[in-house]
């Protein structure tokens, strides 16, 4: 119908060689902050080429590529939140002779899980989107365990795994928990059954389908391989025959894939949403308890998250919080806290970096003047 030849050679050929491109890298793209360690000199074992910074270079070979050859491979990267609370905690000492650090900070504070549940998390790492707010009031997180199940559950992976629903209605007490055998249980029993992190995946496959510890870590790869979909998909028979044979109902196995190859869209590691949640609840502890210096240090950290400089501003002020206009006079580059007659709250100044256009050298000339 197409008015092609397909006893032409170079056709075929040519049909091949769009076979091979399927699923291969689009365009190159730069890791954003890793490295590679190797044995031997790196250029004799992969191609290197320059990169867009001076004096730097990359690999050409992707993740996978590596992982292949068993090179170790180090990923460096950096979430404003950590700054934002370092200067956080910094005013604390400063201003307020309260000397905390990220481990020391108190936990399981009743005050703050009363704000999360609220939904009150402008500015708090993670749980601050509009989606994760809609969360809170359902999921009304009461300990640490429950932010890290906050923090996995509004993703694509449960979403697309249909195991967002169940979860909430059982936690409500409107469905039943139960477990078809104890195995189950076992694994399931944090997430009320519903299968919620890759580990937990890993879990199932091993206890209820007979794979082994390498095979289930090839289950996760592909869970974790979030570019190319359908990785999941070639262990179907694998893990729904297993269960079949070791005693599951054929439907009940049929499910649990199912909320399986959700994570083929973006499965979360247990371990990383736990990382997640020390960094969500240590936000929002500061932001109950010192909301002026976590005003100024959110301020001091931006651009980050997903609100403005007006947004965050009047959050603090409808928290208690005196927000002083920029002074040529009294303003510093960053916003800085200053007393407000009450010795429990401080007045947070709005520093020169607020002012669009004033670049930080016009700034410290001013502010040296």
């Amino acid at each position: 119908d197409l008015g092609m030849d397909l006893s032409d050679r170079r056709l075929r050929l040519t049909l091949e060689l769009a076979q091979q491109l399927l699923n291969t890298p689009r365009h190159f793209s730069q890791h954003p902050g890793g490295f590679v360690l190797t044995e031997d000199r790196l250029d004799e074992l992969v191609p290197i080429e320059p990169a867009a910074m001076e004096k730097r270079q990359i690999i050409e070979w992707d993740k996978d590529d590596i992982d292949e050859l068993k090179f170790m491979k180090v990923d460096v990267l950096a979430l404003g939140m950590l700054t934002c609370l370092k200067k956080g905690l910094d005013l604390l000492a400063q201003h307020k002779d309260v000397h905390l650090q990220l481990a020391t900070i108190p936990s399981e504070d009743p005050r703050t899980y009363a704000m999360i549940r609220k939904a009150d998390t402008l500015g708090v790492f993670q749980i601050e989107s509009r989606a994760q707010m809609a969360m809170l009031p359902r999921i009304k997180p009461r300990s640490f365990y429950d932010l890290v199940i906050q923090v996995a559950i509004v993703r694509p992976g449960p979403i697309q795994g249909d195991m967002v629903h169940p979860y909430l209605r059982r936690r409500e007490g409107l469905e039943p928990v139960s477990y078809p055998t104890p195995e189950l249980e076992k694994v399931l029993g944090k997430t009320l059954g519903v299968p919620l992190f890759q580990e937990q995946a890993m879990r199932v496959a091993i206890e209820c389908a007979g794979f082994t510890p390498g095979e289930a870590d090839q289950l996760r790869r592909a869970m974790a391989t979030f570019k190319m979909t359908g990785g999941v998909s070639h262990f179907r028979d694998k893990l729904i025959g297993g269960m079949v044979a070791r005693g599951y109902e054929p439907e009940y196995a049929e499910k649990t894939f199912s909320q399986l190859e959700g994570f083929g869209s973006y499965g979360f590691p247990e371990s990383h949403a736990a990382s997640f949640a020390i960094l969500a609840y240590a936000s929002s502890w500061l932001k109950c308890h010192h909301p002026d210096a976590f005003c100024a240090a959110l301020l001091n950290s931006q651009p980050m998250g997903f609100y403005g400089v007006s947004q965050i501003v009047r959050d603090a002020v409808e928290h208690g919080v005196e927000v002083r206009p920029v002074c040529v006079n009294r303003s510093r580059w960053d916003c800085t806290l200053e007393p407000a007659g009450r010795e429990d709250r401080w007045a947070v100044r709005l520093g020169l970096r607020m002012i669009k256009g004033l670049v930080d050298t016009e700034a410290a000339a001013l502010v040296a003047a």
